[in-house]
């Protein structure tokens, strides 16, 4: 497997980090104990409050450089909006796709959100084949 890039981190925000993967919220307590957790979601590695940079994603993929971001209300404040588009112009800096379901949408359709993350996971797979592979001919 070919080395992931290093991705800058703010260490102040470990222990932050650690007490949010110790409080989720309903949302993503449910996405993590019954899709991401060990590997069950066609065979990838996920992360809980992984911080990049000065953020914490609420999930994140190594492995596809891929975040998933649960929303609750307060996503919807104009400010927080401005911040979250901010937030992940930064995030793409480092090649990291993010993917966002609101809490509502987790809570009362998780069979809907797991189909639709299904299909995120096999198009950045391709996408990260064939960066992969346009490497590889710059290397030959």
């Amino acid at each position: 497997m070919p080395q992931l890039p290093f991705v800058p981190y703010n260490q102040s925000l470990m222990e932050y980090a650690r007490k949010n993967r110790n409080n989720p919220t309903k949302a993503e307590g449910l996405l993590w104990h019954v899709v991401l957790k060990g590997r069950k979601f066609l065979g990838y590695k996920f992360r809980k409050q992984k911080i990049i940079n000065s953020f914490i994603l609420d999930f994140y993929c190594p492995q596809l450089l891929l975040g998933i971001e649960i929303d609750g209300e307060y996503h919807n404040k104009k400010e927080q909006v401005e911040y979250d588009k901010r937030r992940d112009e930064v995030i793409k800096k480092y090649g990291i796709k993010i993917v966002r379901f609101t809490n509502e949408e987790v809570e009362t359709n998780l069979k809907g959100i797991t189909a639709e993350l299904e299909i995120y996971l096999n198009e950045r797979e391709k996408e990260i084949q064939k960066r992969k592979a346009q490497r590889q001919i710059f290397d030959e």
